[in-house]
């Protein structure tokens, strides 16, 4: 039996490519003769980098950057070919701070423009953006910083780091040193930079904001949006699917002349995922946890509906279990499993997720292999 493994991470637990091995190894401890194939998943978020560096002939190269408060940070540039490939999350990503530390009128993504700059003196032609996942709110303001395009108020002074101070914005203090490489924006997020379905709004409680300051950080991205629209010749800026992706670094790739492709289906295309699904006998895939938003857009999904096209069984097994199975089957479901019903518990299943995964492996295998 040709059994295809294709998880995304388990947030806060476990990356995809440490997802899938784990279930892999207990699938071939209940049916050592079957064939497992092994394909984490990504979209534009954390584990962006790992999932593509797991399947693509590339080479990574280690960056120097910051987290969202401008502390040092680990990252890299993915190199394939002339293309760079880069993770927002490395250096703006919510997992780099602790519960208390989330404020998104002063989280940077200076930590971006860091790595987009490695990318570039790396010779890439083409820079793909992972976006997900940000800890920020600054519409890439400090990414253009990093680029060398800080944003500056009436005086010509460079404002301070995060989104609020962009209400005071007037201008940038000089031009974007990407010597015209083009810049893609890998995002499964379609958001508007500001308004109701905008960037601060459906975000920026999730990232430490209170009412006061989702108002305060929306009026400040749409007068930033003004100034970038300005500064680039762009129109329509603060409207265009994609721009509120990251805390509003989309808007400002875009306005950088950037395009926007979805994530999964980059990864997807990347990794070969149709025609591992057109040789698969089962296809298992999961996450961290999966509830009504995973059935509107997100990986588990994704390739339920592609199984489901094919006529394959799809199982889901998650840390959490949040949906229906009548709404999970509509989407391609035929069974879902969950570390927490596992254990019994959810403290276990956090602790040891990937003891769960192996134990959940050897159970499936012994009921599902010829």
């Amino acid at each position: 039996m040709r059994v295809l493994i294709c998880p995304d991470k388990f947030a806060g637990t476990l990356s995809a490519p440490a997802a899938a091995e784990a279930f892999a190894a207990g699938w071939r401890e209940g049916a050592p003769g079957d064939d497992t194939v092994l394909r984490p998943l990504a979209d534009g978020g954390p584990g962006f980098i790992d999932v593509l560096a797991s399947s693509l002939p590339a080479r990574r190269v280690p960056v120097r950057t910051v987290d969202p408060l401008g502390r040092p940070a680990q990252g890299e540039v993915l190199l394939v070919g002339a293309t760079a490939y880069v993770e927002s999350a490395q250096a703006c990503g919510l997992h780099l701070l602790t519960d208390a530390e989330r404020d998104p009128n002063v989280t940077t993504s200076y930590g971006l423009g860091l790595l987009l700059t490695a990318a570039v003196e790396s010779g890439a032609r083409e820079i793909v953006v992972g976006l997900g996942g940000s800890a920020v709110n600054d519409g890439g303001a400090g990414m253009l910083a990093a680029l060398g395009a800080a944003p500056v108020d009436v005086a010509g002074y460079a404002l301070p780091y995060g989104g609020a101070a962009l209400i005071a914005a007037a201008g940038l203090g000089g031009t974007p040193r990407l010597r015209q490489v083009s810049l893609v924006a890998a995002t499964d997020v379609d958001n508007p930079l500001t308004g109701l379905h905008g960037a601060s709004n459906v975000f920026g409680p999730q990232k430490g904001a209170d009412r006061a300051d989702v108002l305060r950080l929306d009026a400040a991205l749409e007068h930033f949006a003004d100034v970038l629209e300005k500064a680039f010749d762009v129109t329509g800026l603060a409207v265009r699917p994609g721009a509120g992706a990251a805390g509003g670094i989309g808007a400002a790739l875009l306005a950088l002349g950037g395009r926007t492709v979805s994530g999964i289906a980059l990864v997807t295309g990347a990794i070969g995922l149709d025609a591992e699904l057109d040789r698969a006998d089962l296809v298992i895939t999961g996450e961290g946890s999966f509830d009504h938003q995973s059935l509107r857009g997100k990986v588990a999904a994704g390739v339920a509906a592609g199984a489901r096209d094919r006529g394959l069984p799809c199982v889901v097994v998650a840390g959490r279990v949040e949906t229906g199975h009548r709404e999970a089957a509509a989407a391609g479901v035929t069974e879902l499993h969950s570390l927490v019903d596992h254990f019994g518990s959810t403290a276990t299943a956090l602790a040891e997720p990937e003891r769960g995964l192996r134990e959940i492996g050897t159970r499936l295998a012994r009921q599902w292999s010829r």
